[in-house]
């Protein structure tokens, strides 16, 4: 294990540990959820079913699994970075993109050290049979990154750890060596519901379990059809992802900034507004989200997510000049838009029609940290 971790820390990697591959435990929760129907539109999650807890059935010969972590906040993030966060949100007309989407494409990133600790280990050992994944397989990343001592499952149901809060991407390497699993740590949530409380739309229902349907993040990234309409007032100016659950969790005063020139933000994503995204075209989009986790929703679902957005703008007491402005463009795109997004944009304009359609949303409080 000291070797392994020797590796990691030389291929830049947070954080590395030891799981087994007995996920029989977590089974009965993984069914409740897909029976309740929390996967939402991610049919994927319903095909795979128990496979997911079963590493042994998704790579045959499977014995152990190294779990890794890997920080992404970026290296000029501020020590009041969750605060800036919030004023982000609280300015209706400025985009609101997550921050782990901010550089470069984690799974790119992250795998690619993965698989360069695996051919480290094949140098010192021999051949062997293993397998890398970075949230490209049906695997239950947390529950293993649990299990190896990389964190515990928050309440949100990330993982968290003491030293690192939850701003950090986790990936797997399945291998048929049989190596000694590293001791889980202690959760340190106890009596907190700071998450739970934050939620936009309150899509952590309970402790533990999230309703994705529910999840602005599964609404502006997985989800390809029309957002819920009383759930679009509730996204603000978040157009791809949110982090409120983690702005709000205390044990992100301690988030790691990442070393990885891979994970700086982007010029294009360091202070945009809404309306300056609103302008790309498809070329522009493909050309900046190059290399992105953010291409692959593609420019449709992107102008979705913007049309929505700029919707509650408008809803949200603007001055009159940002107001015509965003009236202005928003009608230029409608009469080019496919259904989908006409429908958005009619619902984005009807403040300038008539009665508001559903009540603004409040701006978000910032807890004490």
């Amino acid at each position: 294990m000291q070797q392994l971790r020797a590796w990691a820390d030389e291929l830049g990697l947070s954080q590395i540990g030891i799981a087994g591959v007995d996920l029989a435990a977590a089974e009965p929760g993984l069914r409740a959820w897909l029976d309740a129907g929390f996967h939402g539109s991610m049919a994927y999650m319903a095909r795979h079913g128990l496979k997911r807890a079963r590493p042994a059935e998704l790579v045959p010969g499977t014995v152990s699994v190294i779990g890794a972590r890997l920080a992404y906040l970026p290296a000029q993030a501020g020590g009041d970075w969750r605060a800036h966060e919030w004023q982000r949100l609280a300015r209706p007309a400025d985009a609101a993109v997550s921050v782990y989407a901010r550089g470069r494409d984690y799974h790119k990133v992250l795998r690619a050290r993965l698989q360069r600790l695996a051919e480290r280990i094949a140098a010192a050992v021999g051949p062997f049979g293993h397998r890398v994944f970075c949230d490209s397989a049906p695997v239950l990343e947390v529950e293993l990154a649990a299990r190896a001592g990389l964190g515990w499952r928050g309440k949100h149901t990330l993982a968290l750890a003491r030293d690192a809060g939850s701003m950090f991407f986790l990936g797997e390497i399945f291998v048929d060596l049989d190596l000694p699993p590293t001791p889980p740590l202690q959760p340190h949530c106890g009596s907190c519901t700071a998450c739970l409380d934050a939620c936009p739309t309150q899509a952590i229902v309970a402790p533990y379990r999230v309703d994705a349907r529910r999840c602005i993040s599964y609404l502006t990234i997985e989800h390809d059809g029309p957002i819920p309409l009383e759930l679009r007032p509730l996204l603000g100016n978040r157009i791809y992802g949110c982090d409120d659950c983690q702005l709000a969790c205390p044990w992100n005063k301690y988030a790691q900034r990442s070393a990885l020139p891979d994970f700086e933000v982007r010029d294009a994503f360091a202070a945009p507004t809404l309306l300056q995204l609103w302008d790309w075209d498809e070329a522009q989009f493909l050309q900046r989200t190059e290399g992105s986790a953010i291409r692959r929703i593609g420019h449709a679902r992107w102008q979705r997510n913007l049309a929505v957005a700029l919707g509650n703008a408008l809803r949200a007491g603007i001055d009159d000049a940002a107001r015509a402005a965003i009236a202005a463009a928003l009608q230029a795109r409608l009469g080019r838009a496919d259904a989908l997004l006409a429908e958005h944009i009619d619902w984005a304009l009807q403040p300038l029609k008539g009665p508001p359609a559903a009540a603004p949303a409040a701006a978000p409080a910032t807890p004490a940290a």
